[in-house]
């Protein structure tokens, strides 16, 4: 027999529970990342997303790392010397695990360097990496990398050098490692459901003791205000990707933080080079004129920006201050545009859910005022890679970038982005070429910036690439989580715990 009095009050509570913050059921074990995107890669010799690396670098562990403050700190590796100019000695912890329990060994040290620096892997991180000709175990807990020549940038790499188990690696292959993946990190994948989520464990056996929380669970989920929607409700208890305009309007909130950081990622504009409109130098100079930088740094990131003339910020070895950027003006974009005869030509601009919107339709209403008709083209961020990383015919005449090489050297940017023959570059300047190459060969670093300035000179002429500013990455968060971040944009989930 139905009971009327008690139905109300009965069904009111059953509401309450469905649409009650998710925080109220969700255990103090338990961390929800809202991510921009989907993880294009689980394996950490592949793609450097951000979205990817947010995920993967909590499944490895690397050969050295960074500490909060930025300094290069042991992590696999305990000690590292010199023996001469183009010979390094790294010697070992011999007490880690894989997540399958077995014993990491020099031997997978060496597999994973020999991997990543294999042309046939085709890795987009090679270039970063492809000074060093050989990886030999020398020593029960030791191994020795040799590189082509002096490499001053090597240390600055290897930061981001994660160790994949050999054996296993061998076994299933490529493609079935990363569909799931071993490492010894302190958390272990448990489930990825591509363009949804992936679910990740803690680690309770890891060498630097049990992580803070006992389940880690990344989301994919592209929509801003969704994500916002998700950190005030307590779906989620942590994003990142906030534009200056969504940081400006949260403030107020008391159940949430804004936590800012500037960083040595440089927001740039990738152009062309080699294909289509935009492989004539006039369109790319009339481009960098049409751009206003000043009003997309005013109007787009309400402060969260410094000025950059070149592509690459301030806490990058390598700046030069007095590269000049160009000026803005429509004027003379236009007459570049007509004495090219490509006024009223149409360029695509690809772009995914990990870039801002908002300065995407700037770019393009500033091109469209001198003359260009672009064509915004939204993609997934992994096509996007793909493409991106693509023939020159794929890559699109333009695109928004926020690279950073978490090694704080030009080597890290310029290099793979610009030189002839990386995955990246749609650009080809043997000048550019033999200055970075000579700049990344030398130990004395009077003589390193000496070729960087000429680099960014060609740069400057040539417009494979706008510098725009020195980003900052926003992150929103639950006012509960303690955490602070860094300019290496390094999201180690051990570092983060809840406030007591």
């Amino acid at each position: 027999m139905r009971h009327p009095r008690l139905a109300t009050p009965l069904l009111a509570f059953a509401a309450a529970l469905a649409f009650a913050p998710a925080a109220m059921a969700q255990t103090k074990d338990a961390l929800v990342v809202d991510l921009p995107g989907d993880v294009a890669t689980m394996d950490p010799h592949l793609q450097w997303d951000t979205d990817s690396y947010s995920v993967y670098r909590n499944l490895f562990d690397n050969l050295v790392t960074r500490d909060t403050a930025g300094r290069i700190v042991p992590q696999i590796a305990t000690a590292w010397r010199y023996t001469d100019d183009t010979t390094i000695v790294f010697d070992l912890r011999s007490d880690i695990l894989f997540h399958d329990g077995s014993k990491l060994t020099p031997e997978d040290v060496a597999f994973s360097v020999r991997r990543i620096i294999n042309p046939a892997f085709k890795s987009p991180q090679l270039s970063q990496f492809d000074q060093i000709t050989s990886a030999d175990v020398t020593g029960p807990a030791q191994i020795t990398l040799h590189t082509k020549t002096p490499y001053p940038a090597l240390m600055a790499q290897l930061v981001k050098l994660s160790i994949v188990p050999k054996a296993y690696v061998e076994r299933v292959g490529d493609q079935a490692f990363n569909q799931q993946v071993i490492g010894s990190g302190p958390y272990k994948l448990k489930s990825w459901q591509r363009g949804v989520q992936s679910n990740l464990e803690a680690n309770d056996a890891h060498w630097h003791g049990k992580p803070a929380f006992h389940t880690v669970t990344f989301r994919a989920v592209p929509d801003i205000p969704t994500r916002i929607a998700d950190l005030r409700t307590g779906r989620a208890d942590i994003t990142r990707g906030l534009t200056p305009d969504d940081a400006d309007a949260l403030k107020s909130e008391k159940s949430l933080q804004i936590l800012p950081v500037p960083t040595e990622r440089i927001a740039y504009m990738f152009v062309n080079a080699l294909a289509g409109p935009t492989k004539d130098k006039r369109v790319r100079q009339a481009i960098a004129m049409a751009v206003d930088r000043d009003t997309i740094i005013s109007a787009l990131q309400q402060g969260y920006a410094k000025p950059a003339n070149i592509v690459l910020t301030p806490a990058n070895f390598g700046y030069i201050a007095d590269i000049p950027g160009w000026p803005h003006d429509p004027a003379r974009a236009r007459a570049l545009l007509k004495e090219a005869g490509a006024e009223g030509a149409t360029i695509q601009f690809l772009t995914s859910p990990a870039y801002d919107r908002r300065l995407n339709e700037a770019v393009q209403q500033m091109l469209g005022e001198v003359g260009l008709k672009v064509e915004i083209v939204m993609l997934d961020q992994p096509t996007y890679l793909r493409r991106r990383q693509g023939t020159p015919e794929e890559a699109g005449a333009l695109s928004q970038g926020r690279w950073s090489c978490a090694c704080q050297d030009a080597d890290g940017v310029i290099f793979p982005l610009f030189r002839t023959g990386s995955i990246w570059s749609k650009f080809n300047n043997p000048e550019f070429d033999a200055a970075v190459d000579a700049a990344r060969t030398v130990l004395d670093e009077t003589k390193r910036l000496a070729h960087y300035r000429r680099a960014f000179e060609i740069l400057r002429d040539e417009v494979p690439g706008i510098g725009l500013f020195q980003d900052y990455a926003i992150y929103l968060a639950r006012k509960e989580l303690k955490w602070t971040p860094t300019a290496n944009e390094a999201f180690f989930i051990t570092d983060m715990k809840w406030q007591p």
